[in-house]
């Protein structure tokens, strides 16, 4: 782990702080909520708690590694010798980013064969991506990371094209009064998703040291805060939006669990 400044130590570590408060409530958020849908999203809200659960406890684990493997000394910041583990992202990601897709695939409330098909293939694409980009982000020379960089996008693209092309109809044929919350959740999937890899070529296009260490922490930890916590509420909105549509203002919080 490269010696930081005090500032860029401060930033990432309120960035992580932040982030658990954010996931905290989140997930409180989206699980209270199952209250105010119809039966047929709860599972969609229930995944969107879920997804920032996982997330709130890695940031807790992450927030401990970091603490733990700097010490301030004579106002600078000393590496302590202990290990930052940076896997706890992608553990965490393996687990939330097929997730979040099927999240947005529940909420679209498609056929039973085309919910269990486009699901399946989008989470295998998704933990396909994750796997492939791991050896990348632990490897110490440009070379190997940008292999493995071009190796994670594969999967990347065709997400983005089962996103764009293999659920256009389906989208179309959402009610009108939703089709745009879909179309929104589906933007913000591919933008926030889109910043990872931009993240990840930080340290291979020339920033080195602590500003390379603060870029990457920083910007993974604002795209995972768009991509779960901000992307769970375009969901609860699909599902409260839907529900009554279909139910009423208030046939939704009557229905059955």
């Amino acid at each position: 782990m490269e010696v930081i400044s005090v500032g860029q130590y401060d930033l990432i570590y309120n960035a992580f702080s932040f982030t658990i408060a954010a996931m905290g409530a989140a997930t409180l958020f989206f699980w209270l909520g199952r209250s105010q849908v119809a039966p047929a999203y709860k599972t969609a809200l229930t995944l969107s708690g879920l997804v920032t659960a996982i997330a709130f406890y890695h940031y807790v684990r992450i927030f401990d590694s970091w603490d733990s493997a700097f010490e301030v000394v004579n106002g600078s910041i000393q590496v302590t010798g202990v290990a930052f583990n940076d896997a706890y992202r992608y553990v965490d990601w393996l687990l939330t980013v097929p997730l979040l897709l099927i999240e947005l695939v529940l909420v679209m409330r498609l056929t039973r064969a085309e919910t269990i098909s486009k699901g399946t293939r989008l989470g295998v694409l998704a933990a396909v991506m994750v796997v492939l980009g791991y050896p990348g982000e632990v490897a110490t020379d440009a070379g190997t990371r940008w292999l493995w960089w071009g190796l994670a996008m594969i999967p990347f693209v065709w997400i983005v094209y089962e996103l764009f092309v293999g659920l256009k109809k389906s989208i179309e044929a959402q009610p009108e009064g939703v089709r745009g919350l879909v179309n929104g959740a589906r933007w913000l999937t591919v933008l926030s998703w889109s910043f990872y890899p931009v993240v990840f070529i930080f340290p291979m296009i020339g920033f080195t040291g602590g500003t390379a260490v603060t870029l990457v922490q920083v910007g993974y930890t604002i795209a995972d805060v768009v991509a779960k916590a901000a992307f769970g509420v375009l969901i609860y909105m699909i599902a409260m939006r839907k529900s009554e549509l279909e139910y009423g203002p208030r046939g939704a919080v009557q229905q059955p669990a």
